[in-house]
């Protein structure tokens, strides 16, 4: 019997993006069945609102893009940093809608491949149903985001965090909940601990 592991991804997280191929192979080379779920990322409140961001931050976010694009460029994939910071729901709502349908895998590698070529806004809930319609699902998305034959399909992400720094190195802390639901409630408690770096 094969065992079930559960991945979280986001569309707009370049490390999702490269990591999707070694998930694929993950699956193909062991007895395990991955169960996508979707992770929406709220990219401004662990990296700044675009606006706000400082030096220290903007560090950060050229440095993830440069490894990001590293591994990509290694697999042959394109990608180009987002133009804005995007809030990826309806998206990773079509994930499910997706895997309900039979055609996770054709959506999951559109909606990636075309996100970080810059030919797809995750946001717009038309344009995630024609990819939905284009990858094999029926029409139908705009009626099912929300509520749905009595079931609810969304995610909430409560948590919190606290970090300490004494020059570049400090340590965080963080705790959180995943509560996904579809057909039901399901979640996945998160505590995390450790260090911190400044570049």
């Amino acid at each position: 019997m094969s065992t079930e592991v559960v991945l979280w991804s986001d569309y707009v997280s370049p490390y999702a993006f490269v990591a999707k191929a070694w998930a694929y192979e993950l699956e193909r080379d062991y007895d395990i069945v991955l169960q996508w779920r979707p992770y929406t990322l709220d990219v401004a409140s662990y990296m700044g609102s675009v606006d706000g961001r400082d030096p220290h931050h903007w560090r950060r976010v050229r440095y993830s893009y440069m490894d990001a694009r590293r591994y990509a460029n290694k697999q042959g994939l394109v990608l180009k940093g987002p133009l804005k910071i995007y809030y990826a729901r309806p998206a990773n709502a079509g994930m499910l809608y997706a895997q309900r349908h039979g055609v996770f895998r054709a959506y999951n590698d559109a909606a990636f491949d075309r996100f970080w070529r810059r030919e797809f806004d995750p946001e717009d809930i038309a344009a995630v149903e024609a990819l939905l319609i284009q990858a094999g699902a029926p029409a139908g998305f705009t009626n099912a985001v929300g509520l749905g034959a009595g079931a609810t399909y969304f995610a909430l992400y409560p948590g919190g965090g606290i970090e300490a720094f004494a020059g570049p190195i400090g340590v965080r802390a963080e705790v959180g909940d995943n509560i996904f639901f579809n057909n039901g409630m399901h979640n996945n408690l998160r505590v995390s601990f450790g260090p911190q770096f400044r570049f």
